[in-house]
């Protein structure tokens, strides 16, 4: 049986960010022949060999004023001596998500912040595969992508809620779909590749 590895990479300053990481690992370990683990972008520097080994990286920010948050962006930095000059990360698969208090709140400029990252890396981009929900009279906050991204998985938290409460649970199972989307996509690229 192939088995493959998911790592997801990701900044919270409030924690909400976090909690949608969590989803998303929950949902690739879901999908069998999978192991899913999560990164926090401060102790991504110790952890390049474990990052070197996965097969795919979902990567997750907050949007902070129209883009990614600043620690992300160190990160994202920190990643040009070790990774991309050995391209260590060419063919990997890659997603992304990311979180802010308004619904819209300009988190497409953070999707796209991270899509280009990750082609920068050499890697493949999974899209949420996720039709739009709460579009119509019928629809709802709580289906998935109630938000109704298509490059990510996007979720909104109140800013007066914390963690405990906020993103909603329809953010949640938004992020675990994006989760097993990529778990799938990955396993499909190492069984052909095995072939």
């Amino acid at each position: 049986m192939t088995r493959i590895r998911v790592a997801v990479v990701f900044h919270s300053g409030f924690g909400h960010t976090a909690r949608q990481a969590a989803a998303v690992c929950a949902g690739a370990a879901e999908v069998p022949g999978t192991a899913a683990f999560l990164v926090r972008v401060e102790e991504a520097p110790q952890r390049w060999d474990d990052l070197a080994a996965a097969d795919a990286i979902v990567f997750g920010a907050p949007t902070y004023m129209g883009s990614a948050s600043a620690a992300w962006k160190a990160f994202a930095e920190a990643t040009s001596v070790p990774v991309l000059r050995r391209y260590a990360w060419r063919d990997k698969v890659a997603a992304g998500f990311t979180n802010s208090g308004a619904k819209a709140g300009d988190k497409l400029a953070t999707l796209v912040e991270l899509t280009l990252f990750a082609a920068q890396h050499g890697m493949h981009w999974v899209n949420l595969d996720l039709p739009p929900a709460n579009n119509s009279s019928a629809g709802s906050d709580a289906e998935p992508n109630r938000l109704g991204f298509w490059l990510g998985a996007a979720a909104q938290s109140n800013v007066d809620e914390g963690p405990e409460t906020a993103p909603p649970a329809s953010d949640l199972e938004t992020a675990r779909h994006l989760g097993r989307r990529v778990a799938r996509v990955a396993l499909q690229l190492a069984r052909g590749r095995a072939a």
